[in-house]
């Protein structure tokens, strides 16, 4: 057991968000789902932990990498989404674990931001850097639960900004300077969660909603998406990194927001019969990629497996 928390890769945590968001996508097909999803996304944390608590050193070595400390966000975006699932238990219990991974995160945008943003370096940008600034909106996809739509409204509106700020450096990066280490390649398919995540967290934060903010949203959510569909039959053939992670919660939001701008026509009267044929589509590729992913984790974990494959540089 040593042995395996020690080889947890920080990025894991990219996938235990995948996983909790994944059962709250289920739960219209049975809490089964849910909890089964909710479940295996919760060992993962403890994992994570785990092995932070025996091995900080981990945490520090990581945060010199730009693509691993840009990533660490996902671990407070997933614990703010399993916090969702104990709520019904202990609303207080969930309402204070919330509050502290929503700190964390901000902690950790400040943290990243004079490490690297202030040392800039466009080498050292990633798709990843979504995660740090957009990431939060998590908290305005999840704040209503609490009771705190207006505090949604704001983180909103912060990672909206943010997004539209950091797109153009980000395809800059990636389509021009190019030069990705081959192991960071699968950072490519975040480029379809931050417009979707936005979306999500506009729709579940905001009481009367504006059309044009949601279909520019959906529009651009929808050519990401497919982009990156279409990216993935190549990064489907790259051997098996920590960030393979980021096959996972771009497409479980994605799929989120698509399925809740459904919900947000037919309360204008207006029903696509297209939409939920896409929707379809994409829950049963999300829920492929997440368990995709999750078989490769474990068998990248399995104690017999004879060389430890490094974490993305």
């Amino acid at each position: 057991m040593y042995e395996l928390i020690k080889k947890i890769p920080i990025p894991i945590a990219g996938l235990m968000l995948a996983l909790a968001t994944t059962g709250n996508l289920l739960l219209p097909y049975g809490n089964l789902y849910r909890n089964i999803f909710g479940l295996l996304s919760g060992a993962i944390l403890i994992l994570i932990i785990t092995k932070l608590i025996l091995f900080p050193r981990s945490l520090a070595e990581g945060f010199q990498n730009p693509v691993i400390a840009s990533v660490m966000p996902t671990l407070s975006m997933g614990i703010m989404i399993l916090s969702t699932y104990i709520k019904g238990f202990s609303p207080f219990f969930a309402s204070f674990i919330w509050t502290i991974a929503l700190s964390l995160h901000a902690v950790l945008i400040i943290l990243l931001t004079k490490k690297y943003m202030l040392n800039f370096n466009i080498k050292k940008v990633f798709p990843s850097y979504f995660v740090v600034y957009v990431g939060i909106v998590v908290g305005s996809v999840t704040a209503p639960a609490y009771g705190l739509a207006s505090l949604g409204q704001a983180i909103f509106w912060f990672g909206f900004v943010m997004y539209l700020a950091l797109l153009p450096l980000v395809i800059y990066r990636v389509f021009l300077v190019k030069d990705i280490p081959e192991a960071a390649l699968p950072t490519v398919i975040i480029f379809a969660a931050p417009a979707s995540l936005c979306l999500a967290g506009y729709l579940s934060s905001f009481q009367v909603k504006s059309p044009i903010i949601v279909g520019f949203l959906a529009i651009l959510g929808a050519i990401m998406v497919t982009a990156s569909i279409m990216y993935m039959f190549k990064l489907l053939t790259i051997k098996f990194y920590p960030s393979y992670s980021a096959f996972t919660f771009p497409f479980a939001i994605s799929t989120v927001a698509m399925k809740g701008t459904k919900s947000y026509l037919s309360s204008l009267n207006i029903e696509l019969a297209l939409l939920d044929y896409v929707i379809g589509f994409l829950e049963i590729w999300t829920v492929a990629m997440v368990l995709y992913v999750l078989i490769r984790y474990i068998m990248f974990l399995l104690p017999e497996k004879k060389t430890a494959l490094k974490e993305p540089q």
